[in-house]
């Protein structure tokens, strides 16, 4: 299996940067895709960056030009830069790994971080 573990959240004002981390560990090899996803109070959780392993990457409309979505395949790490904050971005990030369908004995098709609190204050 997969663990992601999350890291880098805090209290930060308006305007202010941050950057968060998920390192890898297990069946690395078994990972494809990464992604960042956050989840605010009463909200769903949504999606707001991810990155092929092929280096392509997409983001939310809300997040686009603010952050910026990498990885460090030697490290086995995903990292979410994030300029500009706004009291909006609020929310518990996590860290996903869909898995590589060569590893179909893995009983799993994605995994999770278990999340990092951001909270950008006004």
């Amino acid at each position: 299996q997969v663990q992601l573990v999350e890291s880098g959240g805090g209290l930060v004002q308006a305007g202010d940067s941050l950057r968060l981390s998920c390192a890898a560990s297990g069946e690395t090899g078994c990972i494809s895709a990464m992604g960042w996803y956050r989840q605010a109070p009463g909200k769903e959780r949504e999606r707001v960056a991810a990155v092929t392993v092929g280096g392509m990457t997409n983001y939310a409309e809300s997040v686009k030009g603010r952050f910026t979505i990498s990885r460090d395949k030697a490290k086995n790490t995903l990292y979410l830069q994030m300029y500009s904050l706004k009291p909006e971005d609020t929310a518990v990030y996590y860290c996903n790994a869909d898995r590589n369908p060569d590893c179909y004995y893995l009983t799993t098709y994605d995994w999770w971080g278990q999340g990092t609190q951001v909270t950008v204050s006004s």
